[in-house]
């Protein structure tokens, strides 16, 4: 991937709808006067470039001198973000209720400390009815100043209801906080290593989970508290390895806002999050059908004005459903047929490189990577394993191991003995420096070390040794990871019997279907 610019202006400018542009430019003219020409100059000039380049800018914009351009840029920087805010206020619940506020403390900085509170009251049921709970005690506190500052003949009991209100309101937030912070170190934890390699990662792992906030939210009932509940139970169930725990609270995580459709809307990032997160479920479990209906309901989902219209959004939805529909490639064993996805997967990756994350761009290396190898094409699988590689080690170790370990048998089918050796070591020695050899990949290494030089028949049957082998292992708590990143079951299958990959993958999702209609007609 080319370097990302870091000029925060370009940015902006480039993330902009054609609305968006629109609306700037009439926001401009209205608002401002000639000498304001200049930033409309820059705006323009900024929107046609294809990456920032500062010499470029002031060579063919000799209007704008480089001593001015610090200053014009930070001002239509400004008027950028007011425009924006003018423009989605209406869209954005957060957005009206800093308005509202805003108003409430301008009537009271007038003294009019009764047009104030009837504001107030207004956004206090505002922010209930959507759960905002940071701004109800925003709300709380400047009516709790006005009502202590001044005589305004409300209500009796007053100071003991906001009093209440506060405190209740106070407890929500501690919670809210505590439990989204859990979320986040969890996922970071996740981030940065994987899933749990061994005892010493869990036992780390429950030390961050078995604390007293999870206690706490166990009766909890307002939205973000269950959300927040729901992603720390599906975080921990996932790196641990408990998918039958993670598909649940995955499943508990959409139904929190299915039960709450006007959240989708709110907290739409989160709900995106949710359902990329029940897709995974469906897919680490094996849940053929409910993976397609999953499938198909998100692609409608993706959809709707709440996606189409927003930047941000139409991303995420973007990676999820093609990581999604990948997924499925290699459940059904559609290898070949999934190829077909990849130039227009690499070309929205070029043109959302300047909002993807680098952990995102390695999870599709590795998923493209992995569908070239099931396909039987190794040399294209390699080289997006080297893409992998090659990039610097700091984060997601797990990917990084597992790419290299692909990468070898990749190079073993090809029969690259000149530099299976060297990669036989190179390999090893990573994986065991990021503490990721369990009992699965050292039997692997085992296996590559002791047949680069046997005959045919001789390497037949250290297939068969092999597979019998892991097939004691699929199940324990700690060897399925290497299973979830490489279906090495799969492979061995193939070699044993002489047919390709996609076809052993074929063969297992057309017998699973077969089972599940039997068990739907003995149910009817």
């Amino acid at each position: 991937m080319p370097n990302r610019s870091t000029d925060a202006l370009f940015l902006l400018i480039q993330s902009l709808e054609k609305s968006e542009k629109r609306s700037f430019k009439l926001f401009v003219n209205r608002n401002s006067g000639a000498g304001d020409l200049k930033i409309i100059q820059l705006f323009d000039a900024l929107n046609e470039m294809g990456t920032y380049d500062e010499e470029v800018l002031l060579k063919k914009n000799p209007a704008i001198q480089k001593q001015q351009l610090s200053n014009l840029k930070a001002h239509l920087y400004r008027e950028l973000l007011t425009s924006l805010r003018l423009l989605k206020q209406e869209e954005n619940i957060d957005l009206q209720l800093h308005e509202q506020l805003d108003f409430a403390r301008i009537l009271y900085n007038k003294g009019l400390y009764h047009q104030s509170l009837k504001i107030l009251e207004k956004i206090k049921d505002l922010s209930k009815a959507n759960n905002q709970v940071t701004y109800l005690l925003q709300a709380l506190f400047l009516e709790k100043n006005i009502e202590g500052l001044h005589i305004t003949r409300s209500l009796q009991d007053r100071a003991e209801n906001l009093a209440a209100e506060v405190a209740e309101t106070n407890y929500r937030l501690t919670m809210i906080g505590a439990l989204s912070n859990l979320s986040l170190q969890l996922y970071s934890w996740y981030i940065k290593n994987g899933l749990a390699r061994n005892k010493k990662d869990a036992d780390l792992l429950d030390q961050f989970f078995n604390n007293s906030v999870i206690d706490a939210s166990k009766d909890a009932k307002g939205f973000y508290e269950l959300m927040y509940r729901y992603q720390c139970y599906s975080w921990y169930a996932f790196i641990t390895q408990d998918l039958i725990m993670y598909y649940r609270y995955c499943q508990k995580w959409v139904d929190l806002f299915h039960a709450n459709p006007k959240m989708i809307e709110i907290e739409t990032a989160h709900y995106i999050k949710g359902m990329h997160n029940l897709m995974g479920a469906h897919f680490d479990l094996r849940n053929y059908q409910k993976l397609a209906e999953t499938i198909l309901a998100f692609e409608a989902f993706s959809q709707t004005p709440i996606v189409l219209q927003n930047h941000n959004n139409h991303i995420q939805v973007f990676v999820y459903l093609q990581i999604a529909k990948l997924n499925q490639h290699f459940l059904q064993g559609s290898f070949t047929e999934g190829l077909a996805d990849i130039p227009f997967i690499e070309t929205k990756l070029e043109e959302y490189e300047l909002y993807l994350d680098r952990h995102r761009i390695l999870v599709f290396y590795y998923k493209i990577a992995s569908l070239y190898f099931g396909s039987g094409n190794h040399e294209k699988s390699i080289d997006y394993l080297n893409k992998i590689i090659n990039w610097k080690v700091d984060l997601r170790t797990d990917l990084q191991c597992y790419a290299r370990l692909l990468h070898l048998i990749a190079h073993y089918e090809l029969g690259n003995l000149d530099i299976l050796d060297y990669l036989l070591k190179s390999v090893y020695r990573f994986m065991y420096k990021m503490e990721n050899l369990s009992t699965v990949e050292e039997a692997i290494f085992s296996f590559v070390k002791n047949t680069l030089r046997l005959t045919d028949r001789e390497i037949k049957t250290e297939f068969k040794n092999l597979l019998a082998q892991l097939k004691e292992l699929e199940n324990e708590r700690f060897e399925t990871r290497a299973f979830m990143y490489l279906d090495i079951i799969s492979w061995l299958e193939s070699k044993i019997n002489g047919i390709p990959v996609e076809t052993v993958v074929q063969q297992k999702y057309l017998e699973a279907q077969k089972k599940a209609m039997a068990r739907a007609q003995v149910t009817n």
